[in-house]
């Protein structure tokens, strides 16, 4: 707490007190009064008061603020009508916490009780109210040493005694003793070191509909006349409660240098940037974090920084819209620039509409109203009394400059790069992926219609109705030659039909290993015994009968006859080797193995 300077005066019947609280808010002040007690309180300042008389509070108490001056001056009647109050020149008395006037006796006489009493140990008690020093006015030559900030730089010293209280409202650390170099590169190195990458990188890629939801609101400004310099300053309409706070304001001059002018414009179109963003991302409808965002996005408002071009506003303001606020995105801050330019375009009293709304926003906010009294109330009266053809010149400079993401220093072309190439890489991963899913699933299944029409389409060597076919033609050809040669009929051409019959055996045909073992055996066996004989005829009779048995079996218990690369020659006997009994008839012998 702040220990404010004060007076106090007497009459007759009241007493006077004169309370020095600059910078405070007019709307919150406790006063309390109870005989001897008096205390004030106003944020930051307290101040507690013994005072030598006793006085009342009975309705006559009277109360006023200057507001330019910061004096709060109280009216308080006595108790006594009459009664003269001395020492009120004595201020440190009057600041000393009740009953410390008077104090025990340093030294006290223990025997007054005749030694015989017993006393009873008493602990010191403490003192909790708060200890209060004299203020004392900062000299003038201290004043010169301190560095300038507020609106045209008029104000110094203020934050030497209000730091503590004002650690929540700016970002900078001991203003006063701070020049405006150090200041920027304070500002620009927070700034650096907290800017997040991924945050700015959400924003871009994965809060497009919202970002874009935000970028198709129309605030007030843009609903006025597409062609603003067709109209005067007058379309504006003010409410009520802005014009009775107008009317609070005092109607003061500022003398200003060139220099210190050119200052005020350039911090006027920062503190602009940072409400119209404001505006656009809560839609027009301010919230309790309204306060921190218009000065925290303001370089002026949170560094007390100084500007030396449009484009230096436009870069601070674009850095710290990317480091701090909920949506960090740079099409929001190419957009505040186009409202700002706007704004300008429709004239000075759209920039009071703005301003004051500013001032409301702060004047609710504890304890954002010191920025009410160090910028906003000194814009609000002195854009009323500027030429509008300066208002005019600015809007032209906002819309001619150009701002782009190079210049904010903040190396957000290459995180954009970087997102993009892994973007890229991740959807050729997932094309890759659904690349092989489609390739197996075709694989599967032109395997399942391989099997299909491998069950329907099967050699023809391999079917065993075909494989009997090719049998029972060769056994018919076999039946065809017996019947010529037991009709006696000659054979004259043996050696064609042999032929025949061996280019049908290449086909395909093998003779099962069983089957020439018994007709070989029956064929041995009639050559042998003489007696025992038959004719060709009746050998070959049985043997196409043994033939057509083995077929059938084979066919009935589904036994493929195999395909054998070697022939199965056949042995020709000739007459020569006949005996004379056989009449000459040819007899055909098959036999395993070579001739």
């Amino acid at each position: 707490m702040i220990t404010p300077a004060f007076e106090l005066s007497q009459d007759a019947d009241f007493l006077t007190l004169v309370i020095r609280v600059p910078y405070t808010r007019t709307s919150e002040f406790d006063i309390y009064i109870q005989g001897e007690d008096f205390k004030f309180y106003a944020k930051p300042y307290f101040l507690r008061l013994t005072l030598p008389g006793r006085i009342v509070e009975d309705g006559r108490e009277k109360a006023s603020f200057d507001i330019d001056k910061g004096l709060f001056t109280l009216h308080v009647p006595k108790e006594t009508a009459g009664e003269h109050f001395e020492g009120l020149e004595m201020l440190t008395s009057l600041l000393a916490p009740k009953g410390s006037r008077s104090a025990k006796p340093l030294v006290e006489d223990t025997e007054a009780c005749g030694g015989g009493c017993e006393e009873e140990e008493e602990e010191e008690e403490f003192d909790w109210q708060i200890e209060q020093e004299v203020y004392t006015e900062t000299p003038a030559e201290t004043l010169k040493e301190y560095h300038k900030y507020g609106f045209g730089n008029l104000r110094s010293g203020v934050f030497a005694r209000l730091q503590e209280e004002l650690n929540e409202v700016i970002d900078l650390k001991d203003p006063d003793s701070t020049a405006p170099e150090l200041r920027r590169h304070n500002r620009l190195e927070a700034e650096t070191t907290i800017f997040c990458a991924d945050h700015y990188m959400v924003n871009l890629y994965e809060d497009e509909e919202e970002i874009r939801n935000l970028l198709k609101f129309k605030p007030w400004w843009r609903e006025l006349s597409p062609d603003p310099s067709a109209h005067s300053d007058t379309s504006i309409t003010f409410t009520e409660e802005e014009k009775e706070q107008m009317r609070k304001f005092t109607n003061c001059s500022y003398l200003l240098d060139k220099k210190a002018r050119f200052h005020v414009w350039l911090g006027l179109v920062d503190i602009i940037l940072a409400y119209v963003y404001d505006v656009r991302t809560t839609e027009g409808e301010h919230n309790v974090e309204s306060a921190w965002t218009i000065r925290k996005l303001s370089g002026t408002l949170s560094w007390l920084e100084t500007y030396h071009s449009v484009q230096d506003v436009l870069v601070s303001f674009g850095r710290r819209t990317l480091c701090y606020p909920l949506y960090r995105h740079f099409s929001l801050i190419t957009r505040a620039v186009k409202d700002v330019a706007c704004i300008f375009q429709s004239g000075k009293a759209c920039i009071l509409k703005c301003l004051l709304a500013i001032h409301k926003i702060f004047r609710e906010n504890d304890p954002a109203y010191i920025l009410n009294d160090l910028y906003i109330t000194d814009y609000c009266i002195w854009i009323q009394r500027v030429k509008s053809k300066h208002v005019l010149e600015l809007a032209e400079s906002l819309h001619n400059a150009k701002l782009q993401k190079n210049h904010l220093d903040l190396e957000l072309e290459i995180l954009e790069q970087a997102a993009e190439l892994a973007l890229k890489e991740e959807a050729d991963d997932e094309e890759e992926e659904e690349e092989e899913e489609e390739e197996e699933d075709s694989s599967s299944g032109s395997d399942s219609e391989d099997e299909e029409e491998s069950e329907e389409e099967q050699p023809e060597e391999t079917q065993p109705e075909e494989k009997m076919e090719n049998n029972q033609t060769g056994l018919r050809t076999l039946e065809t030659l017996a019947e010529r040669q037991r009709g006696g009929e000659e054979s004259r051409e043996p050696r064609r039909l042999i032929e025949e019959l061996g280019e049908r055996l290449e086909a395909g045909l093998t003779i099962q290993e069983d089957v020439p073992r018994e007709r070989h055996s029956i064929s041995s066996s009639n050559t042998e015994g003489e007696g025992e004989r038959k004719s060709e005829g009746d050998y070959y009779h049985q043997c196409a009968a043994e033939n057509v048995r083995d077929t059938t079996k084979a066919a009935a218990s589904r036994e493929l006859l195999d395909v054998c690369l070697q022939r199965n020659p056949l042995r020709i006997i000739s007459n020569d080797e006949l005996d004379s009994d056989d009449d000459g008839n040819l007899l055909l012998t098959v036999g395993k193995g070579g001739p």
